[in-house]
C-alpha cells in the first residue's frame, strides 16, 4: 500500500518518528517528510541517513500554515509531534494544548483538505482517567479524532493508537536508569511496587503499521503488553551492568500514577480483541441525548479496565531479558 506513496511524520525527529523513519525508509516507499521544529536534529538526520527518499520540514503543527504547506501530495501521514514529559506539561498545561490538542487538529485540517488517505495519531495509556495535565491533552487529543471522523463522507481516514511505556524513547526511564547505573549515582525510583505496560519501540512500529493496513474510520488501537515493576526494571539495569549503585526510593512524582490503564471499563465493554491489540471501535451513537434517559449498560459496574495492574507480570529475569532485546541496551552495555 506504500509503494510509490508519500508518508509524512510530525515529530519526525523524535523516538518514534526515526522508529517509523527507519521502517520505511528502505522500502519502496517515494517520499518520507520529516516535519518538525528541531532544525538542529533535522540536520542531524541528514547526514545519518544521507537519503534522497527523505525530505525535511521546518515547521511547526501549532501553525496550520506550515503543516499544510507540508501536506500537498501526501498521501499518509504519522502523527507523533506531541508534548509528552508529565511535569513539563504540568507546569505549562496551556502548551500542553496548544501542540498536543490544537496541533492535532491542525494536522487532521490539513490532512482533510489535501485529500491524504489516512492519518494515524499517537497516544498514551496516560490518556485513559487521567490525573496530569498531558494525559488529559492526549484524551482530548483522541477526541478531536474521533470527532473528526465522524464527519459524513470523508475521504481520509483518521485512525488514534494507544500506548504504554515504550522503553527508550523520550521520557522513558529506563535510559535515567542506565546512566544513573554506569556513573555509579543511585538509581531513583518513585514506588517500587508501581507499574508500568513494557513495549519496544518495534513493538509500537508495528501497531502503526497495522493500524495504516486494517484501521476503519474512527478506530482506536491498542497494543497488548506485558508490564513490570519500577523496581523490578531497576534491578535489572543495575544487574546487567554490574553496578553497585544504591537503588533510592525518592516519592512519586507530581502527577503521576501508580498504575497505568490501556484500556478503560467503559471501552472494554466494546473492544474487540483481535490478537495481539485491542480494536475500539468508534462511538456511533446519536448525538440525541433523549435515548440515554431511557438506556444505560448494565454491565459498566461488572466490568474490568485494561491496566498496568491486570496485565501479565514479567518477573526480574523475564525483565532483564526483554531489556536484552533493545539496541539502545546493547549500545550501552558494549559502549
Amino acid at each position: 500500500m506504500f509503494k510509490n506513496k508519500t508518508l509524512l511524520i510530525t515529530g519526525g525527529t523524535g523516538s518514534f518518528g526515526n522508529a517509523v523513519l527507519n521502517m520505511f525508509v528502505d522500502t519502496d516507499i517515494k517520499e518520507i517528510r520529516i516535519f518538525s521544529r528541531d532544525e538542529k536534529k533535522q540536520h542531524d538526520m541528514r547526514i545519518k541517513y544521507k537519503n534522497e527518499k527523505i525530505t525535511y520540514h521546518i515547521g511547526d503543527v501549532r501553525d496550520f500554515t506550515t503543516i499544510n504547506s507540508a501536506m500537498h501530495g501526501v498521501d499518509y501521514v504519522f502523527s507523533a509531534a506531541a508534548l509528552k514529559q508529565v511535569p513539563s506539561c504540568e507546569f505549562y498545561p496551556i502548551e500542553a494544548v496548544k501542540t498536543n490538542i490544537m496541533g492535532t487538529e491542525n494536522v487532521l485540517n490539513a490532512a482533510i483538505a489535501n485529500k491524504v488517505k489516512k492519518v494515524i495519531c499517537l497516544s498514551t495509556d496516560k490518556a485513559i482517567y487521567p490525573i496530569n495535565a498531558m494525559g488529559m491533552s492526549k484524551a482530548l487529543m483522541e477526541k478531536v479524532a474521533i470527532a473528526k471522523s465522524n464527519v459524513t463522507d470523508l475521504e481520509t481516514i483518521i485512525c488514534n493508537t494507544r500506548y504504554g511505556n515504550v522503553m527508550g524513547t523520550r521520557g522513558s526511564v529506563i535510559p535515567l536508569f542506565i546512566e544513573q547505573a554506569k556513573s555509579g549515582k543511585d538509581i531513583t525510583i518513585t514506588d517500587g511496587d508501581m507499574t508500568r505496560f513494557m513495549m519496544s519501540l518495534d513493538e509500537a512500529v508495528k501497531l502503526v503499521l497495522f493500524a495504516y493496513k486494517y484501521g476503519k474510520q474512527g478506530d482506536t488501537f491498542v497494543q497488548k503488553s506485558p508490564a513490570s515493576t519500577i523496581l523490578d526494571i531497576a534491578i535489572a539495569v543495575k544487574t546487567l551492568f554490574k553496578s553497585k549503585s544504591q537503588i533510592k526510593i525518592i516519592g512519586t512524582r507530581h502527577g503521576e500514577k501508580k498504575h497505568e490503564v490501556l484500556l478503560g471499563k467503559e471501552e472494554l465493554l466494546i473492544a474487540q480483541d483481535i490478537g495481539n491489540y485491542y480494536r475500539l471501535p468508534r462511538n456511533n451513537k446519536s448525538i440525541n441525548y433523549n435515548i440515554y434517559y431511557e438506556q444505560g449498560e448494565e454491565k459498566l459496574t461488572q466490568n474490568e479496565y485494561y491496566g498496568s495492574d491486570n496485565t501479565y507480570r514479567l518477573t526480574l529475569d523475564e525483565t532483564m531479558k526483554m531489556l536484552l532485546k533493545l539496541d539502545f541496551m546493547q549500545e550501552a552495555l558494549n559502549a
